[in-house]
């Protein structure tokens, strides 16, 4: 039978949970065990997709077309497994799953109530995760803190599968000591709440992960193992690191490895995280040589603060192309509507290595982009479009190239005489029906690559598979006309003849995808087209 590992966050969300669970599991890997991970979300949401990415991060897409959240792409990097569907939960899929078995009398005619049945068809759903994985490890991911409303169906699902399986559940607490400056002290007080609003649903933590700007003192352990009833060598410490990737590193110094595998009583199957610290390593090492890349995009503010969350596969994908290649990343976000506004502002553009436009949806910061792509190809910038970025490199393209001067995507006019992007046939129903939840092309597609082109000397296979999250596609009747004018289809799905790929002659590098390369980056094998940008623009520098 799998080993079952919550974890759980206390005093406040975004301290590091998902990297956190990544981390344990990516240490559980190194000893020999094979691992999996669930992340379960509190939203009354089915997924992620219809959700603001400025208020809940990146939406990440699997292979099977699953919308979910970012902390999936976190789990996919540091294991370097393709998860699924079953790698995912929401309150909106139990619910829905519930009403779904009373409808159809699965429940016999019992009366269906919110305990026990929510809280089983929960465990229902990781123990099938458990079986489908063959793993000998799940981490489960309780999304927010402990404390709210919406998780206390989860806790009581954990706790009651600590009761049924004796021995193979353990529980973990990642907690925020704070130290205020105006105090100068660490305070432990928040996490000894943390830990009793955990005990007044039934559970005692085996293991909290102290987060803190610093690493925890001895005192700070004492005071904690004190107040939250456990050994203090049960406390370890988690400070803010330069890297994530330098956490499962990190949590090794206090043996979190060893002691997980003691309260299940096993023995590690091997110790081996050479690679993992090879890459550390290669991160931390002082680069003389730095790659400046701007990313314009439009998620990027909230209120005065700026949030990566909306990009971070984008941001992780940039970074494990440039430590392969022995160079510093570093990246500038670029807000497009300021370009709009104000052209001379293009200029600036020239002191950055590569400049890369994201997907998005919506009209708000289009002008902007199509400006930043033309001077990107006039001044041979090199660039990579993602998602929209490419719908708009052919906008601009149509446009200024090909002279249709009313060019447009029909997401951006719907009246457009030259939708030069287009909506596909099976998607004007969803729009019409107002169908917007999992109705995308999503997950993954097979792209043929032509040969020599930039993607075929970056991929060097004429076959591959990269995952989708759009609706709207470079419209056939024009390609033609493009290429007539110089634009390579340097990608096509060859079951549905539609262009993944495209490419621009005689420029160092100007390449857009329609897929989303950055969900199959991985820290120990970048992505090609990502490792490709980084070497063009490095070498376009010198």
């Amino acid at each position: 039978m799998a080993r079952f590992i919550f974890v759980a966050g206390g005093v406040m969300s975004g301290i590091g949970k998902g990297v956190a669970t990544a981390s344990i599991g990516k240490i559980l890997q190194g000893k020999g065990f094979e691992v999996t991970a669930i992340k379960i979300d509190p939203y009354v949401n089915i997924d992620a997709g219809t959700m603001n990415p400025i208020e809940h991060g990146e939406v990440f897409v699997t292979d099977d077309g699953t919308e979910c959240d970012q902390d999936i792409g976190n789990y996919e990097r540091f294991l370097d497994r393709n998860l699924s569907t079953n790698n995912y939960l929401t309150t909106g899929r139990v619910y829905q799953a519930v009403i779904n078995k009373e409808r159809n009398l699965e429940y016999e005619g019992r009366c269906v109530e919110v305990v026990p049945h929510i809280p089983n068809e929960v465990i229902f759903r990781i123990k099938k995760l458990s079986q489908v994985s063959r793993a000998d490890f799940v981490l489960i991911e309780i999304g927010g803190t402990i404390g709210e409303y919406q998780n206390m169906l989860f806790l009581e699902a954990a706790r009651m599968m600590k009761l049924r399986y004796p021995g193979n559940v353990i529980f973990i607490l990642v907690s925020y000591l704070p130290v205020p400056k105006m105090i100068g002290e660490m305070k432990t007080k928040p996490t000894q709440y943390a830990v009793r609003t955990l005990n007044s649903a039934g559970i005692q933590p085996d293991l909290i992960l102290a987060r803190s700007v610093v690493p925890l003192d001895e005192p700070r352990k004492k005071k904690i193992s004190i107040f939250c009833n456990m050994s203090s060598n049960d406390i370890i410490s988690a400070p803010d690191v330069k890297s994530i990737y330098e956490i499962p590193i990190n949590f090794e110094k206090d043996k979190l490895g060893k002691k997980i595998l003691s309260k299940f009583n096993l023995k590690a199957r091997r110790g081996d995280l050479k690679d993992w610290q090879k890459l550390v390593k290669n991160i931390k090492t002082n680069k003389k040589r730095k790659a400046r890349i701007g990313m314009v995009g439009k998620y990027f503010k909230t209120g005065k603060f700026v949030l990566s969350d909306s990009y971070i596969s984008i941001i992780e994908a940039i970074k494990h192309a440039c430590w392969n290649k022995g160079v510093e990343p570093e990246i500038q976000w670029l807000n497009s509507e300021n370009y709009k506004k104000d052209s001379n502002r293009l200029k600036e553009l020239k002191e950055f290595d590569g400049i890369v436009i994201p997907g998005g949806f919506g009209n708000r910061g289009v002008e902007g982009k199509i400006k930043v792509i033309e001077f990107c190809r006039k001044n041979k910038i090199p660039f990579l479009g993602l998602c929209f970025g490419m719908q708009l490199a052919v906008v601009e393209f149509a446009r200024n190239v090909c002279k249709i001067k009313s060019a447009n995507s029909r997401e951006i006019n719907p009246k457009t005489k030259y939708p030069v992007i287009d909506v596909m046939p099976e998607q004007k129903i969803f729009l019409k029906e107002k169908k917007m939840g999992a109705t995308m092309r999503l997950g993954a597609y097979e792209c043929k690559i032509s040969p020599k082109t930039i993607s075929f000397r970056a991929y060097r296979y004429n076959l591959v598979s990269e995952r989708h999250r759009h609706r709207y596609e470079l419209n056939n009747a024009f390609r033609e006309v493009l290429e007539r004018r110089g634009m390579i289809m340097a990608g096509i799905n060859p079951e549905k003849d539609l262009v993944e790929i495209i490419e621009l002659k005689n420029h160092p590098f100007f390449l857009a995808t329609q897929f989303h390369p950055e969900f199959e980056s991985r820290p120990l094998r970048p992505h090609p087209l990502f490792r490709e940008f980084i070497k063009s623009s490095l070498r376009l520098r010198n």
